[in-house]
């Protein structure tokens, strides 16, 4: 079954998003939640199936969720420190030319 759901951006926090029911809209999400949030900018509303691709979420458990309880929260993705990240990169490369090839 397809389901219409309204996608929104947090203005406070990049790359968090909340997902609920059109037709119920921010009825059931809890004000405690929705002041962290701070005012929800529209997005998108998508058709969802449980089968639908989304990046960085399974449809499946963003539909039961949104069943469940009356939202989805979807939070931003772990940030890594890309300077740690490049660092370790260049030591391995390096480390493949300080080897004595004899």
């Amino acid at each position: 079954m397809k389901q219409l759901i309204q996608v929104y951006k947090s203005p406070r926090k990049d790359e968090m998003y909340l997902y609920v029911d059109r037709k119920e809209d921010l009825k059931r999400v809890p004000e405690a939640l929705m002041a962290q949030f701070g005012s929800p900018q529209s997005v998108m509303v998508i058709p969802m199936t449980p089968e639908r691709k989304l990046a960085r979420a399974d449809a499946a458990e963003v539909l039961a969720s949104i069943q469940e309880q009356g939202f989805y929260l979807q939070m931003p993705p772990p940030k890594t420190d890309e300077m740690d990240e490049l660092g370790s990169r260049l030591a391995e490369y390096c480390a493949r030319f300080d080897q004595d090839p004899e």
